[in-house]
């Protein structure tokens, strides 16, 4: 299997080009490459096809770490756009991309190298009602909005010296950008204790489909600083659906305005969004190639002590 190693500012991705490299189970490879111990190591795999649609130009498949299929990811899709273009398979203006979540249109630039560098992402209008996140949240219709709703940290499992540490307040936002994202402010984001905290969210029964968490500090009208728990693949470096996540609930809120700069662990994203429910939200940030090459998952499979997927086909 050839595949070339991509991020957008830290969350980082393998593309495999579906047009040459069939693979017969892709969860069960992502789980294998992912693996930063004895794998590649990434936050997932991204699988480009050729689009279903011939009005389109490519078809984006998402795997997390653990392998559990993803709808959308707003990093990998920039780094989509730098795949396609950077290898002559597509160079359009806007791109079209077929995601799990729905098509997306992008539009990039090259840098001084003649590659792309930089690729701004409609992605869409953001999904508001609890039915569409999913979320069953007690005393709300499906139909319901869940802005700025109220929850006890401690009955909702999280410890209370969790929640002190880094301020966190016990309201919450709901929203999804073809992915399912759950926003709680806090007042000092770098203390908050994520790698707990972040499961207690995702698995949590509210939420049937789990759920991505963003922890947020407000740090200027337009800025925030925001950390992010992934839905199957943990603690990341950045997450671009995450941050538009970010930029609605926060305006919903009346806490920021647009365009807001969002600082992530791996760098800075820009969203831009008119703080009208039916308005697709911006995303605009870099997409950088690391490096590629080729592997064998099958014999990655063979090497794998859980014995798990021996009998895996690439």
């Amino acid at each position: 299997m050839h595949f070339v190693k991509m991020h957008g500012i830290g969350n980082d991705y393998l593309f495999v080009d579906g047009r040459h490299d069939r693979i017969a189970d892709p969860s069960a490879v992502s789980r294998l490459v992912s693996d930063r111990h004895r794998g590649i190591g990434a936050d997932g795999l991204i699988i480009i096809d050729p689009p279903e649609d011939s009005a389109n130009h490519a078809r984006m498949r998402m795997f997390n770490a653990d392998g559990s299929d993803g709808e959308m990811c707003g990093n990998g899709i920039r780094c989509v756009a730098k795949f396609l273009v950077d290898r002559g398979i597509a160079d359009a203006q806007p791109l079209r991309v077929e995601t799990a979540g729905g098509v997306r249109s992008l539009t990039w630039d090259r840098g001084s190298a003649e590659k792309v560098e930089s690729v701004k992402v409609d992605m869409g209008a953001p999904g508001l009602t609890a039915a569409s996140i999913p979320a069953k949240v007690p005393g709300i219709e499906p139909t319901a909005q869940v802005i700025a709703h109220s929850f006890d940290p401690r009955a909702f499992g999280i410890n209370r010296d969790d929640a002190m540490a880094c301020g966190l307040e016990p309201q919450l936002t709901l929203v999804s950008m073809g992915n399912p994202h759950v926003v709680v402010f806090c007042s000092d984001v770098a203390a908050a204790p994520l790698d707990r905290v972040g499961p207690i969210f995702e698995d949590h029964a509210w939420f049937p489909n789990r759920i991505n968490l963003h922890l947020v500090q407000v740090t200027g009208a337009g800025s925030v600083r925001m950390r992010t728990w992934e839905r199957g693949s943990g603690m990341t470096q950045a997450c671009g659906t995450g941050a538009c996540a970010v930029c609605v609930a926060g305006m919903l809120e009346g806490r920021i305005t647009s365009p807001l700069e969002a600082t992530l662990p791996g760098g800075r994203l820009r969203l831009d969004w008119s703080g009208v429910s039916g308005d697709s939200v911006s995303m605009s940030g870099p997409a950088t190639e690391v490096f590629q090459g080729e592997i064998d998952p099958a014999a990655l499979a063979a090497e794998d002590p859980g014995n798990a997927r021996q009998e895996l086909k690439a």
